[in-house]
């Protein structure tokens, strides 16, 4: 899996929303990160008292992973920018049709 920053990771996902639409999905994941590589020892004392807590996002196309780690202090700049990205490429979804409720029948 590849991290990369923050406008990288939203150019490599408008490349893979482009492949998306030949062929394939893509699946979004999103967490929260705390900045550690290893887990916590198992005296059950925690590395850092206050850790400042990041979001992992991940995008997963048929051979490709790439991933990215946004600040706190980036997240309203980031959420804007992939919004629009989001509008920009998912275009293609067809509408769903609700299925007609039956009418009671009074007598």
């Amino acid at each position: 899996m590849v991290l990369l920053g923050n406008d990288e990771f939203l150019t490599e996902l408008t490349k893979l929303f482009q492949k998306a639409r030949t062929s394939g999905s893509i699946t979004m994941t999103m967490k929260r990160y705390d900045g550690r590589t290893k887990p916590e020892p198992r005296d059950g004392t925690p590395v850092v008292k206050n850790p400042e807590y990041k979001c992992l996002i991940r995008a997963q196309s048929s051979n490709k992973k790439i991933s990215t780690v946004i600040e706190q202090r980036e997240v309203e700049k980031f959420s804007t920018a992939y919004s629009n990205l989001l509008k920009t490429s998912v275009n293609g979804l067809k509408r769903l049709k609700k299925p007609k409720k039956k009418a009671v029948a009074t007598q």
